[in-house]
């Protein structure tokens, strides 16, 4: 069922203190067993970090261009899905609506209509629908600013991160309506399709941030209780709704991070159960449909950006890796169909990422080593240190001052 912004904003004022009760329950429970569940980072290593910034003089460089960069975020308005010059075909501007991106004009109809796909060249004219933007920049924003908060315990970070979380999830004349039904629309085709979810797979790096900014003296029980409301809406739509459903059977990528976003928003939720089970059906319907025995992932290598994909999927396999751990469930060196796992998915990517080869597939834009960096990190500290080696060797060559190394240990 999709709410309607005015449904969404009464129903969330009726329940919200409810939550806000039952969340400090939660949260007692969860702060008593483990520490934060980070999807995007290493919380121990993170801790570390910040208690010898005043005495590692390499940390305390990279806390600084951290905060630098969180310096540009405080002076930016808070986007919102009411920004957007359009309705959407329901008639509310809280929907999120934005056009699939390879996806152009018919040159030989008058009206282009219906659009042809062409895989891999993005339609620019996809930019006039704003919320896809938006909703990036309010990620690597919050994530930055809470980062930041975390290493300096400044405040005016905290509240800026609140700013933008309030604006897009909380306040009713800007929020988003909990639902992706107009995700990826095709001119002349549809208004929206399911594989329009990938659009937030990154919404882990909110939860991330969320975990981050409840030191805040700034953060309070009724925004704790209006996110997780708010997430919880966004996945009874993801697991009940036609577009959701259509993703979760999707045999590539989107499959994979659907899965990736649903059993994230059920631990966030508190559903452990619900995360239990889409983590544990994981290892039939992604890891052994996904990885072959050369550790190649064909649905990917079939793409015009083999290696783009191939290494977007595989992240999204770890990340269901890292959320088994903290569920008791092992993907790490569980062995697929083909007899791997999902180090050789890894080792098939390296020669390219580390430049010791070509890359034999088909990849219209140029390679991103550093992209491969959390793949390594992780896998230096399951598998082997010395992946962790790799990872340094990839950040010294292309990004000696990347924040990474505030965020994963880089183990050598």
């Amino acid at each position: 069922m999709k709410l309607s912004s005015s449904k969404f904003a009464i129903l969330t004022k009726t329940v919200l203190l409810l939550l806000s009760c039952q969340f400090q329950l939660f949260a007692q429970s969860s702060n008593q067993s483990s520490k934060p569940l980070l999807l995007y980072g290493d919380f121990t290593h993170m801790q570390t970090c910040k208690s010898t910034q005043t005495i590692d003089q390499d940390v305390q460089q990279l806390v600084q261009i951290l905060l630098n960069d969180a310096d540009t975020i405080l002076d930016i308005t808070s986007p919102s899905v009411m920004d957007k010059g359009f309705t959407p075909p329901s008639g509310d501007k809280h929907d999120y609506m934005s056009q699939g991106p390879y996806w152009w004009p018919d040159p030989t109809k008058a009206d282009g209509l219906p659009y042809i796909r062409r895989d891999g060249e993005v339609n620019p004219e996809r930019a006039k629908f704003t919320d896809r933007a938006n909703l990036s920049k309010l990620i690597s924003s919050v994530t930055t600013l809470s980062r930041a908060y975390f290493f300096s315990e400044d405040e005016k970070y905290a509240q800026k991160a609140i700013d933008f979380l309030q604006t897009w999830f909380l306040d009713s004349a800007t929020s988003m309506n909990p639902h992706l039904e107009f995700g990826q629309a095709i001119p002349g085709r549809t208004s929206g399709r399911g594989i329009g979810i990938i659009e937030t797979s990154d919404i882990g790096k909110i939860a991330d941030a969320v975990q981050l900014l409840r030191a805040s003296s700034r953060w309070s029980d009724e925004m704790n209780a209006g996110m997780i409301f708010w997430m919880k809406a966004y996945l009874e739509w993801l697991m009940t709704s036609e577009k959701g459903q259509d993703e979760s059977l999707h045999p590539n990528n989107h499959g994979t991070w659907y899965n990736v976003q649903a059993a994230m928003l059920a631990i966030f939720t508190g559903q452990e159960t619900i995360a239990k089970n889409i983590v544990e059906t994981s290892k039939q319907t992604r890891l052994d449909a996904h990885i072959e025995a050369n550790g190649s992932q064909p649905k990917e290598i079939a793409r015009t950006r083999s290696f783009s994909y191939s290494t977007m999927n595989l992240l999204g396999l770890f990340q269901l890796a890292l959320i088994g751990e903290k569920l008791g469930i092992d993907l790490w060196h569980y062995k697929n169909i083909h007899g791997v796992s999902l180090q050789k998915a890894l080792d098939f990517l390296i020669p390219a990422a580390s430049g010791q080869t070509s890359w034999p597939h088909p990849q219209i834009k140029p390679i991103s080593p550093i992209r491969m960096i959390p793949h390594l990190v992780h896998a230096s500290r399951v598998y082997s240190p010395s992946y962790g080696k790799i990872a340094k060797t990839i950040i010294d060559k292309h990004q000696p001052n990347s924040i990474v190394q505030l965020i994963y240990p880089i183990q050598i």
